[in-house]
């Protein structure tokens, strides 16, 4: 096929990625939800009531298991409060009245993403949405499966409009009354504790409009109902102020009240004790205010039953009681009360079984019967019809799965007829009726265990094919993307495609067999993508095979001896090497630090001449990176600083006002003074004080923000309209500069930094604004730094001069891929967790979206995590136009390398174990893809970012030298100029000027090595290089530590020679 050329290579990766990304997804976290299958409820006499006749769930969004029972002092004392309101007691005391006297207590453990809305699935349906299942929202989004309140007589509900509505619209019409407040109550400014007090207000309407309505009397008095309160104030003040704050400890106190209240009131309006109570949370909080993932303070949740047909508590007078093994609940005072721990879906078991319904269809969760005040009968048949329920959901999904397998394999437990799914039920029933109560539970709890092993064998049976495939498809595109780096900006497509008939049928073939696997399994359109890709890639890398074949001669054409081949496979290892340290960094965030270190002494393996040139741009990286290597040793849990704030902002404001003031100076010190004329040079001076005004307008706005949000106040509508404003303006004026025209490239990155500047002064909380300045600082520096070393290298070789816009791609080029690469990962992480994208905090979106909105307030968060990105990736075109590199070359040589990280993290995906293990990985994989797909898209930013600057008197596409290593014949396939193109030749073709034909883009006229002076990726041959004063026997040249090697190997992949 033709050449996609750049624009074809960048929409192709992108849609690579964004699909592949998916495919943990279709692998890992399958849905469960299938249709068909029949319902069971516990068997029970017509004339046998169940354990209640209504069920109350009290949802406390957001709440941790451990502060709900860990004692704390009084939040809000009164004036001259006594010592002992100051001394630590339970924030919730009804509740833990519960605990002691009345029901059963234990630890919910949710699964990720923690969210509301998987969360709510869970406790209501009994089911595990699979993890995608975050994407799809809250609002108007319907639970498009059975649960709980659809199997009731009817349900009544209030709450936020965020979580009600998913469970109405998707349940029978009439049989669930949503009553919510509207989204502009939902204002994390304002005070979240009036939200839960609204939805205690409205049960207590309720009930006492039944004493005037009697129809309404009638309905409330029926049996099977469920009442759901759903009480959001907590996560609202979690993400507004922590769950360590006053404000969060204040809201459990009102919660205990309303709960208490409403309690009391259900028994004075019945007074038949035939009520049951569940009290839990969807999810929990971590302790900088956000949730997601799974961390242990977000799976964590508190579960309290009591009322009709709940046990009561087991205390143990001697010891720690059962179930307190894991030292969790070790400061909760409870020791002494046996804990009950539960996954969340079992939830949903719980509640149908104390209601009398029959359990949700896709119900997974086992019914607590430790929770259960019944019969060692009545036990055992809820148990059997708890197990019939998850065997049913096995039995309808293989089914599904012999229906569409080529050759089904069942699965062993259930394989023969002895160990039939039938057989085994019907030996629990003969077990129940001989009065072996205990024996049947038993084998229930066996059976349901083993149909859940099944259902899980089911949703990984396809697993080795589908790895197989992604696997083949991300080796694929690496292998793709650097035969393209080789075919444009190596040979510049001088290589033609070689397709035989055999390779057309081969792979033809092969697209033929996937897609005819996929039709006869009814899969997704998604496979027919991952089957398509992998196919595509291959051919097209066996297609051009010859393109590998004389680029690899090109670009090691220096290499003569058995001794040099290994030395290149050693400094490739270590090149993999520093990718997978990077892959550790995610688990380790000091590996940054160590790797900023070791950066800053990276340029002592070019010599004291070298070193002796640039004093003070080498002191500037070695501050830099020392600076840098700071930030990922500093704690991930930031506090709310004013101060650090404004520091931040006005270390941007006064490097903005210096660099106004001395440009002149600064521009004629770098040599890169331009000609512009007056008008354009006051207009665009002109433009620039008013950005660094507007950075001064952030300072004070945001301090006056923080202020009034920390005093409780609320967000005024005047800082929230100046906010706007600040951050709108900042990205709007810069482009005025279009109309004074100031194209000096340092002007420009000025220009950009500043434009950014206000964003990330308004959206920190703490030491964001501090990183930002630094990192701009150092991507700046290893720019400069990067030129200095090209134009050291290459005053130290013979030049023959050409006329060329680019130059050909050397192997030195892939230390700076490199560089961009790690430097692109400590822009997304270095102020943030490197497990997840949570740990960002949302005290910064507050001051301009103070009303609860998910996807606005995360859109703002996402802004800010890539406004770095925009920094690097013009500091990036900056650079590959001052070392004449085309403009994609390194975009797409750094896509390529990048999905060596990604498919380290694809293999350790997880969906067993700690849902902390869980989330963590799938964080770490949808990163580091989403990464790849950024830097295609960051091609394009820094091309819109940097069009049209100037280098002052180093010309763009002038007269430039092609270096050429003095004394170096490189063996193998030479490279000569014909035509404008590139092309393979036995013999060595030194091209001249008059080689080029008028009217084409005229190529790099340096002999095969000086294409790619050598392997060693900083450019130099086997023979020394000169210091500065051309000696290479300089003893200092020769003085070189064993650090100074290994600093060379890892950033440079060649120490200077001896």
């Amino acid at each position: 096929m033709a050449r996609l050329g750049r624009t074809g290579f960048v929409a192709i990766a992108v849609i690579f990625h964004l699909i592949y990304t998916y495919s943990i997804f279709d692998i890992y976290f399958v849905s469960p939800i299938v249709s068909g299958m029949r319902e069971y409820g516990v068997a029970r006499s017509p004339n046998a009531q169940a354990p209640a006749k209504r069920l109350f769930l009290f949802v406390g969004d957001g709440l941790r298991a451990d502060k709900a029972f860990q004692s704390f002092p009084e939040p809000y004392p009164a004036e001259g409060a006594s010592e002992r309101d100051l001394v630590p007691k339970p924030l919730a005391p009804f509740i833990r009245s519960r605990v002691l006297e009345h029901g059963t207590f234990g630890v919910s453990h949710t699964r990720v993403p923690t969210e509301s809305r998987p969360g709510h699935v869970a406790l209501i349906a009994g089911l595990y949405e699979d993890v995608s299942a975050v994407t799809t929202g809250w609002k108007l989004n319907p639970v498009n499966f059975d649960s709980v309140f659809n199997r009731s007589r009817h349900t009544w509900s209030w709450g936020s409009p965020d979580i009600l509505p998913m469970f109405k619209e998707g349940a029978t019409p009439g049989r669930i009354d949503a009553d919510t407040y509207g989204e502009e109550e939902e204002d994390a400014t304002q005070d979240p504790t009036l939200l839960d007090i609204w939805v205690f207000d409205k049960v207590k309407e309720l009930f006492a409009a039944a004493k005037e309505d009697a129809e309404l009397d009638r309905r409330l008095r029926e049996d099977k109902l469920v009442f759901f309160l759903h009480l959001l104030g907590l996560d609202t003040s979690g993400h507004a102020y922590r769950p360590y704050s006053k404000e969060y400890l204040h809201n459990i106190q009102v919660v205990d009240q309303g709960v208490q209240e409403i309690t009391e009131l259900v028994q004075e309006f019945y007074d038949d004790d035939e009520s049951a109570f569940v009290f839990t949370a969807d999810h929990g909080m971590s302790d900088w205010g956000s949730h997601g993932d799974g961390h242990p303070d977000n799976t964590r949740t508190p579960l309290v039953a009591w009322g009709s047909g709940v046990a009561k508590p087991k205390t143990f007078k001697k010891g720690k009681a059962p179930g307190h093994e894991d030292g969790f609940s070790s400061d909760w005072g409870l020791d002494h009360v046996q804990r009950h721990d539960v996954d969340q879906a079992d939830v949903a078991a719980l509640m149908a079984y104390l209601a009398g319904l029959n359990f949700p269809v896709n119900s997974v969760g086992e019914l607590p019967l430790s929770y259960i005040d019944g019969s060692p009968k009545e036990k055992a048949l809820a148990a059997v019809a708890n197990a019939q329920g998850v065997l049913e959901m096995y039995r309808v999904k293989e089914e599904q799965k012999r229906a569409s397998a080529l050759r089904y394999q069942p699965y062993s437990a259930f394989s023969d007829e002895q160990h039939s799914i039938d057989a085994q039920f019907s030996e629990i029933q003969q077990l129940i009726t001989r009065g072996k109560y205990e024996e049947a539970i038993a084998k229930s709890s066996v059976l349901l265990h083993a149909g859940l092993e099944g259902l899980r064998y089911l949703q990984t049976y396809d697993w080795l094919f589908l790895r197989t495939i992604v696997t083949a498809g991300y080796l694929g595109w690496i292998a793709y993307a650097l035969t393209t780096v080789i075919d444009l900006h190596v040979l510049h497509e001088s290589s033609p495609a070689i397709r035989t008939t055999f390779s057309t049928m081969a792979f033809s073939s092969a697209l033929v067999v996937l897609f005819s696997i996929f039709w006869i399994q009814n899969s997704s359109w998604r496979y027919y993508m991952y089957g398509l890709f992998p196919v595509f890639f291959w051919e097209e890398v066996v297609a051009r095979r010859n393109a590998l074949a004389v680029g690899g001669k090109v670009l090691l054409g220096h290499i003569q001896s058995f001794g040099g081949y290994v030395s290149f496979g050693l400094q490739t290892l270590l090149y993999v090497g520093v990718l997978e340290a990077l892959v550790q960094s995610y688990f380790h965030r000091e590996i940054f630090t160590v790797c900023f270190i070791i950066a800053g002494f990276w340029p002592l393996v070019y010599g004291t001449g070298f070193l002796l040139q640039n004093k003070l741009l080498l002191a500037t990286w070695a501050i830099g990176c020392g600076l840098m290597s700071i930030f990922t040793l500093l704690p991930v849990v930031k506090v709310e600083s004013s101060a650090m704030i404004t520091i931040g902002g006005m270390i941007m404001f006064f490097t903005g006002l210096l660099y106004l003031i001395f440009e002149e100076t600064i521009a004629s010190q770098s040599s890169t003074r331009m000609t512009i004329t007056a008008a354009a040079r006051q207009g665009s001076r002109l433009i620039m004080g008013v950005q660094i005004g507007m950075i001064l307008l952030s300072v004070i706005v945001t301090r006056s923000s923080v202020a009034s949000l920390q005093a409780r106040e609320g967000l005024p509508l005047g800082n929230e309209v100046v906010g706007w404003f600040t951050m709108a303006a900042s990205l709007i004026v810069p482009f005025i500069h279009r109309f004074y025209p100031n194209n000096n490239y340092l002007h420009r990155l000025v220009v950009i930094f500043l434009t950014f500047a206000p964003t990330f002064i308004i959206l920190t909380i703490s030491y964001e604004g501090l990183f930002y300045f630094v990192f701009c600082i150092s991507v700046l520096t290893w720019v400069q730094l990067e030129h200095r070393i090209y134009e050291y290298q290459s005053s130290h070789t013979q030049t023959t001069t050409t006329t060329t816009p680019y130059r050909t791609l050397t192997t030195s080029d892939a230390r700076i891929a490199l560089f961009f690469f790690f430097l692109l990962q400590a822009a997304f992480f270095c102020t943030g967790n490197i497990a997840s994208i949570s740990s960002f905090s949302l005290d910064s979106v507050y001051r301009l979206i103070p009303i609860f909105n998910p996807f606005s307030q995360g859109a703002l968060l996402m802004f800010k995590i890539l406004v770095p990105f925009a920094i690097i990736s013009a500091n990036l075109g900056i650079l590959n136009r001052r070392l004449r590199v085309p403009p994609s070359a390194l975009f797409m040589l750094v896509m390529a390398i990048s999905d060596i990280m990604t498919l380290n993290f694809f293999y350790m995906v997880k969906d067993e174990g700690s849902w902390l293990d869980i989330g963590t990985t799938i964080s770490h994989f949808c990163i580091a893809s989403g990464l790849c797909t950024f830097v295609a898209g960051l091609e394009f930013v820094s091309e819109a970012l940097i069009s049209g600057v100037e280098f002052g008197g180093e010309g763009s596409a002038a007269t430039v030298a092609a270096t050429m290593d003095d004394g170096v014949e490189p063996q193998g396939a030479n490279v000569a100029t014909a035509n404008g193109r590139l092309s393979a030749d036995s013999s060595s073709a030194n091209t001249s000027d008059s080689d080029v034909v008028p009217g084409e883009s005229p190529v790099s006229t340096t002999p095969d090595s000086s294409l790619s002076s050598s392997l060693e990726l900083n450019g130099h041959t086997d023979s020394s290089i000169n210091n500065s004063n051309g000696d290479a026997n300089d003893p200092s040249t020769k003085r070189k530590s064993s650090l100074s090697a290994i600093i060379a190997v890892a950033a440079d992949l060649e120490p200077a020679k001896n």
